[in-house]
């Protein structure tokens, strides 16, 4: 099994698992790997290297700085990727029936729940005038459907 660091087009880091680098290769040409984060296809393999253990000591300070900058990134992606299966798992897809879901949960139609789903902007913005709380939420891809 050969572990690969990957990145996509937008900067998400992330780890492949793959039976070679021949498989990698050919699922790649296919578009078969995508960000879990976004779902995006551009992905590109990062160099990699053996993990030194180095006490801090002995790595340059610029060093450190530029790998705390990634830490923190990564940190970030995985932070909103949890919220990301929080929200799946806790809330209803309504899909594009959202708004309307919405108008009839405030206005006590119907149980309230947590929902998610699509709608326009300019419906987003009459929720908000009627007092509905709303939130954007970009939902990666990959989490919309099962996981393998």
């Amino acid at each position: 099994m050969k572990v690969l660091d990957l990145r996509c087009g937008y900067g998400h880091g992330f780890e492949g698992w793959f039976a070679s680098e021949s498989e990698f290769l050919s699922q790649l040409d296919q578009a078969m790997v995508q960000c879990p984060v976004c779902g995006d296809s551009k992905v590109v393999k990062e160099p990699s290297a053996p993990r030194l253990n180095l006490s801090p000591s002995r790595v340059e300070s610029s060093e450190m700085r530029q790998t705390a900058g990634v830490a923190d990134s990564d940190s970030r992606t995985l932070a909103w990727l949890a919220a990301a299966r929080h929200i799946v798992a806790h809330t209803t897809d309504v899909g594009d029936q959202f708004a309307q879901e919405a108008r009839r949960m405030h206005y006590r139609e119907v149980n309230e729940r947590g929902i998610r789903g699509t709608t326009t902007v300019d419906e987003a913005h009459a929720l908000l005038d009627e007092g509905i709380a709303v939130l954007p939420f970009v939902m990666p891809e990959g989490l919309k459907e099962p996981l393998q």
